[in-house]
């Protein structure tokens, strides 16, 4: 990769302090979106990981969701114990160290409860934000409950 953002750096940084060798990939334009990065990818849009993070109660928490599924804001709400609503740009900001569109399913700047959507795990290997909306990684599914500390749970509804 040639000339890497530090987002990109910082997220390369914690993905080493995990034991993760990873290969950054660059796009010329944005994969902001996870139908972007699946076309970008040439891949099926449900291997996208898509983290997205939401506000419970003034607390910021992680959802990662397959490509081609939405999260269920109710059923997140129940498992919080809460009401649940999209966090803003500058709370995602402060919460994970990334800008929306960037953000990847784990090394953030503090630690986030998180709940993985099972269906992630159809797929052997799926693909994630690198830190900016120009970049993703690949990683192992069955490594993201380990690497996010998130938990696996039904909370979406498919698209």
């Amino acid at each position: 990769m040639t000339n890497p953002s530090k987002a990109n750096q910082r997220f390369e940084i914690s993905a080493l302090a995990l034991g993760i060798e990873l290969e950054i990939v660059s796009f010329p334009r944005e994969t902001r979106t996870a139908k972007q990065a699946a076309h970008a990818l040439q891949c099926e849009l449900g291997q996208i990981v898509k983290s997205l993070v939401f506000e419970c109660d003034g607390s910021a928490v992680l959802a990662l969701t397959a490509g081609d599924h939405q999260v269920d804001t109710q059923r997140l709400g129940v498992l919080l114990g809460g009401s649940v609503g999209k966090a803003d740009a500058k709370l995602v900001k402060e919460a994970t160290g990334f800008s929306i569109g960037g953000v990847p399913p784990f090394g953030h700047v503090t630690q986030l409860q998180c709940f993985i959507d099972h269906n992630i795990f159809r797929y052997q290997t799926a693909w994630g934000a690198a830190g900016t909306p120009d970049t993703v990684f690949s990683l192992q599914t069955k490594r993201l409950p380990e690497l996010s500390g998130g938990q696996v749970e039904d909370f979406v509804c498919i698209r």
